[in-house]
């Protein structure tokens, strides 16, 4: 028997989990170590999974199967596929610098009532929701995929709602309400969604009488099972809403900012570039697999809610005052591009959209997290209370721009592929929505050199000029993601080689062609 390589993967943080929380509480470095171990080594193992997987071998890949409840037809089973294994690595890479940017996060707090952070619960909780976020990527059976997509909801909300952003204007029992509002806020449309799903995996298993993800995509391939139109399009509405609500797609993105903007700094990474990516992987591995039809009889609609993320949520970035929530803002409007490039049913586009959730995730960790480092320094998140930053922070300075750029697209950083490849493929097929998406770009550009204008540019405000640089601790979390964004804006081929095998096996599962360029004949 094979060594069940995807188990380890995902199970090796869990252990960690386990094993961080029952470190004695006298001894909170200890148990910081050993998260950051254990974060270090899922990551070894995530590098094994994506050597061993061969882009022009069979779809999935280091599949494990095993009955589990066989009076349901329900099966432990895993595998990865292009897509999958991208998704895995990204998590593994994120979470030791999440570990890392939360260092102190989880120190101790003194108030009046001398209230104390639980840190190993903190560190506990990261792992144990990197754990669920890897076995969704990984999981082929429908039911396991729920629990799992489901379970990771119970350590986010501990997050959200028990370890808040400590630069709070508001002192900390305002803070403490608008914790607990955001987490519940988070749990609840998420927790809606998950139910509106579970009656739809419900529904697919009173169809096609099993949980297989591989075998119910087989049997819709060769004819064996013919889903009535009005089934597959309501079992299909049941999948993508809990999908939209975690992408978040408008208008079920309204937890997002309450949840980023609350959170630690780490913790909103996390959820907009780790947990959110769920949403839309799913779109791509569940949706349009189970349900081509449809998806392709739902994807006008789906188009024009993705167009409204994009410029709703560039427009909502451009007018905040707050820098962790124009970071969300600007994530709504990104998820919005994924989408489009998901439903643009084109090899460009959705080559496009999972390389822009790789591309994403690692350019709004870096602008996140030096934002986080910036407003740890001041104690506020607000963008008036900075100025001439550059002056007294020059490396923190640059590694914000460097991540604002990448926010905005620039060529020659790792997004700007990304989006490109997505509304290539969309013009391709739908050149007017093509077009409208374009104004995004116009306005990422504008909320993000607004906002470097307004913090690092202009006189420098008193309360930051004895502002400290980037420390070494710092460096180590944020230099690394910018040499990423470098290497894959020059060189993305080492990730469009992994993935595009597994878009062309989903093209033809919704049985779509790219289209043909109309080339005048010569006269």
């Amino acid at each position: 028997m094979s060594f069940p390589l995807l188990t380890a993967t995902a199970a090796l943080p869990a252990i960690g989990a386990v094993a961080t929380a029952a470190v004695p509480a006298a001894r909170r470095n200890a148990a910081k170590a050993l998260a950051l171990l254990f974060s270090v080594a899922t990551l070894v193992l995530a590098i094994v999974v994506l050597v061993r997987f061969d882009p022009d071998g069979a779809r999935y890949q280091l599949t494990e199967s095993h009955s589990w409840i066989a009076d349901f037809g329900v099966r432990y089973e895993l595998g990865v596929d292009g897509i999958g294994v991208a998704l895995v690595a990204l998590t593994a890479l994120l979470i030791p610098f999440i570990v890392l940017a939360g260092w102190h996060d989880a120190d101790p707090l003194e108030t009046g009532n001398r209230r104390w952070r639980p840190t190993q619960g903190f560190f506990a909780l990261i792992l144990a929701v990197e754990a669920m976020v890897i076995l969704s990527f990984e999981a082929t059976d429908v039911f396991l995929f729920y629990i799992f997509f489901e379970a990771m909801l119970i350590p986010m909300y501990f997050l959200i709602g028990g370890f808040g952003d400590r630069a709070h204007a508001h002192g900390e029992e305002t803070a403490a309400t608008q914790r607990s509002y955001a987490a519940v806020k988070f749990l609840l449309y998420n927790l809606v969604g998950g139910l509106i799903m579970l009656a739809a995996v419900i529904g697919l298993y009173v169809v096609a009488g099993n949980f297989s993800l591989t075998q119910i995509a087989e049997a819709r391939a060769n004819g064996t099972l013919d889903m009535a139109t009005n089934t597959e399009r309501w079992l299909f509405l049941g999948f993508f809403f809990a999908f939209a609500v975690k992408a978040p797609l408008w208008p079920l993105h309204t937890w997002l900012p309450n949840a980023m903007g609350e959170a630690t700094t780490p913790v909103a990474v996390l959820i907009t570039a780790v947990v959110d990516k769920v949403g839309t992987f799913a779109m791509l591995r569940f949706c349009l697999q189970l349900f081509p039809e449809a998806s392709k009889w739902a994807t006008p609609a789906i188009l024009v809610l993705a167009l409204i993320s994009i410029i709703y949520g560039a427009l909502l970035a451009v007018g905040q005052r707050d820098i962790k929530r124009l970071v969300a803002y600007a994530s709504i409007s990104h998820f919005g591009f994924i989408i489009l490039g998901i439903f643009a049913m084109t090899s460009q586009g959705q080559s496009g959209a999972t390389l822009y959730m790789v591309n994403h995730g690692i350019s709004t960790a870096a602008l996140m997290l030096v934002a986080g480092f910036l407003i740890s320094r001041r104690g506020s998140r607000l963008i008036a209370d900075y100025g001439g930053v550059q002056k007294v922070a020059p490396v923190l300075a640059g590694t914000f721009l460097i991540g604002g750029l990448a926010t905005l697209s620039l060529p020659g950083l790792a997004p700007f592929v990304s989006e490109f490849l997505v509304l290539v493929g969309t013009f391709a097929r739908y050149p007017v929505v093509g077009i409208i998406a374009t104004f995004g770009i116009v306005l990422a550009a504008l909320y993000t050199l607004v906002l470097y204008q307004r913090t690092m540019t202009g006189p420098v405000k008193p309360e930051v000029s004895t502002m400290p640089d980037l420390r070494a601790r710092e460096l180590v979390v944020v230099a690394p993601l910018i040499v990423l964004l470098i290497f894959l804006g020059v060189y993305p081929k080492p990730v469009t080689d992994i993935v595009n095998p597994a878009v062309k096996q989903t093209l033809s599962d919704v049985h779509k062609k790219d289209p043909q360029p109309e080339v005048e004949a010569a006269k």
